[in-house]
């Protein structure tokens, strides 16, 4: 491949990320806490030494997909009056406990397993400030939350809800729907604000998604028509250069 393809061929594979990340945002629009990925692209310069190059082309730029980052604006609040619906107000996040260890999560559809657990849609346990799975009674009482994530049966106090912040929030990596990793370690928020009865919507602006991925296709189209060029000029200028046998004198 020459380096004009080979330059053209890495803006290929940069789009083709920005195209998957982009397709992600909006099938997740209306995904309960889902937060929208961003795509970080680069250039990576190639210095060229030794070679008899035009003025303005001693120095390659090829694409570079520096990161995948996650856009922390919150998403609308919508109330349900379902008890065990948390949402957060501000800053900070849920802990569930999973298979593969402690995520953190912003969807606040939770819901009791048959012990009394508080758990989300996949059975994940709601952690406490401790770091413990939340139980309540099964006896059907009536459960309260308060903002600061005080869980009540009455007078009875059962536990508080765990609200977090990573250090370093640009550091959180998605897994799955809502999901997310944090590569830093994380401090109990001081003052959390929770909202019983309601759930966050996904920050996703479903036009701008679509927009971006119209901008993204149209981009993509147009290097791929260069590439495709290319490919045509080469086989033209091999057909001229090399004798066939349609052609031998």
């Amino acid at each position: 491949m020459d380096i004009a393809s080979s330059i053209a061929a890495s803006r290929l594979v940069a789009q083709s990320h920005a195209i998957e990340v982009v397709a992600g945002n909006i099938a997740n629009a209306s995904t309960p806490g889902y937060r929208a990925e961003r795509v970080q692209f680069a250039d990576w310069l190639s210095p060229q030494t030794n070679a008899r190059t035009p003025p303005g082309g001693r120095v390659l730029s090829y694409t570079q997909d520096r990161a995948t980052w996650l856009e922390t604006a919150p998403g609308p609040l919508r109330h349900t009056g379902n008890p065990l619906d948390l949402a957060i107000a501000g800053q900070g996040y849920f802990t569930v406990k999973t298979k593969s260890g402690p995520r953190l999560t912003r969807d606040g559809k939770f819901g009791l397993l048959p012990d009394g657990t508080v758990a989300d849609a996949a059975g994940n346990p709601l952690l406490d400030t401790a770091g413990q799975p939340i139980r309540v009674p099964t006896t059907g009482a009536a459960i309260s939350v308060a903002g600061d994530g005080t869980i009540s049966s009455g007078s009875h106090r059962i536990a508080q809800v765990g609200v977090v912040r990573p250090q370093d929030p640009l550091r959180l990596r998605a897994e799955g729907g809502t999901l997310l990793v944090a590569d830093t370690p994380t401090t109990p928020l001081a003052n959390p604000r929770i909202v019983q009865g309601a759930l966050e919507g996904s920050n996703v602006q479903p036009i701008t998604e679509m927009t971006r991925m119209l901008d993204i296709s149209r981009q993509f189209q147009f290097v791929a028509q260069f590439v495709q060029a290319e490919s045509t000029r080469h086989r033209n200028a091999i057909d001229k250069l090399l004798p066939t046998p349609g052609n031998l004198p």
